[in-house]
């Protein structure tokens, strides 16, 4: 195992620049995810730890080694795809083998390695199958456990479950959470799943554009979102963003004007009256209630533990999550009440948080 350090990382595609000057610190055993939208530079990121992709400048460390120069085989980390990238004509058996028997290790070990590595993941009786008598979810097991018996100092995912249905999405990341808690590897996975991102990792890296958004804990960027990307792209349903005035700070209370409505929140740090902001509520924090946000019912989306209800509140939607099972109609008008203790304030131009 090893810490891995991404130090003032960029990577230019002619004059086009894709990664912004990434400073990333991986410590010994962690599961970090990288996460953000199509198109932000996560396993581009990713290629550039594994050696996939040169690095325009900055530096990558794996234990006390800066690797920039060294070939992926050099870096000891092993990678699992998105595409399984398993040798049809091989068994499981041959497919899990196949990087030590490069290594020329003696016939036995292997076969006690990979063993070893298929009782891990439930897949010893498919040792002598090929893969195209496999699931999609055991060809991902096969090229986890092909990566498992390398041994690696680093794991390395880029997007391995976005090829399976969503069930069986749901039963792997359990599987790799568990697989990383057994074997305590450090570990890189990239997806675009913020509930992935949520679900397994030690500490997520939101990316945007190509520049780091937010570092931290799952409940840390959901409780406390650094910017307006950050919350509204952590958390779904993601959390309503409301355009708002201040009106009032007095006494550690702030009241807002919320397209006409009135809300009264405590006061965060930094904020002062006649400040554009934006005012952000998570949806399970709106509840029914006598007086509030005029809104009126959209769509109603049941799912069994809780309802989804869309409303239009004056120009724009927002979306609430009932616990309740209420009785609500599209075209019908109510009052949505906020939790003012769960608000969150953000400047409407920078998007940076307020507090």
């Amino acid at each position: 195992m090893a810490e891995v350090s991404v130090k003032q990382v960029s990577k230019n595609y002619g004059d086009a620049a894709v990664i912004h000057c990434i400073d990333v610190d991986i410590a010994d055993g962690e599961f970090v995810v990288l996460v953000g939208p199509s198109g932000c530079g996560k396993s581009t990121l990713l290629r550039m730890i594994a050696g996939l992709e040169e690095i325009t400048s900055g530096d990558v460390t794996i234990g006390d080694r800066r690797v920039n120069n060294l070939s992926p085989s050099e870096r000891d980390i092993a990678m699992v795809f998105q595409s399984y990238a398993l040798y049809p004509h091989k068994t499981v058996e041959a497919n899990m083998g196949f990087a030590l028997k490069l290594r020329k290790l003696d016939k036995a070990e292997v076969k006690r390695q990979v063993a070893d590595a298929a009782e891990i993941l439930g897949l010893t009786p498919y040792l002598r199958r090929y893969p195209r008598a496999l699931s999609g979810g055991q060809r991902q097991r096969v090229a986890m456990g092909r990566a498992i018996v390398r041994n690696p100092q680093v794991f390395l995912f880029d997007e391995p479950l976005s090829n399976l249905d969503a069930k069986l999405r749901v039963q792997m990341r359990t599987e790799i959470r568990e697989l990383h808690q057994r074997l305590q590897t450090t570990t890189v996975y990239v997806t675009h799943d913020q509930i992935e991102a949520m679900t397994m990792a030690d500490k997520i890296v939101v990316l945007n554009e190509g520049h780091v958004e937010q570092i931290g804990s799952p409940l840390d960027l959901y409780d406390r979102p650094k910017n307006k990307f950050v919350a509204s792209f952590i958390g779904s349903p993601s959390m309503n963003l409301m355009t708002g005035d201040v009106v009032s700070v007095d006494k550690g209370e702030a009241k807002l004007s919320l397209a006409g409505a009135t809300l009264i929140i405590p006061a965060p740090k930094g904020l002062v009256v006649g400040r554009k902001i934006s005012v952000g509520v998570r949806p399970e924090h709106l509840k029914l209630a006598s007086s509030g946000l005029r809104s009126k019912v959209r769509v109603v989306e049941p799912t069994g533990s809780e309802i989804h209800v869309v409303f239009q509140f004056q120009d724009q939607e927002i979306t609430a999550v009932f616990r309740e099972r209420h009785t609500l109609a599209p075209g019908e008008e109510v009052f949505l009440g906020v939790e003012t203790d769960q608000v969150h304030l953000f400047d409407e131009q920078t998007g940076e948080r307020i507090g």
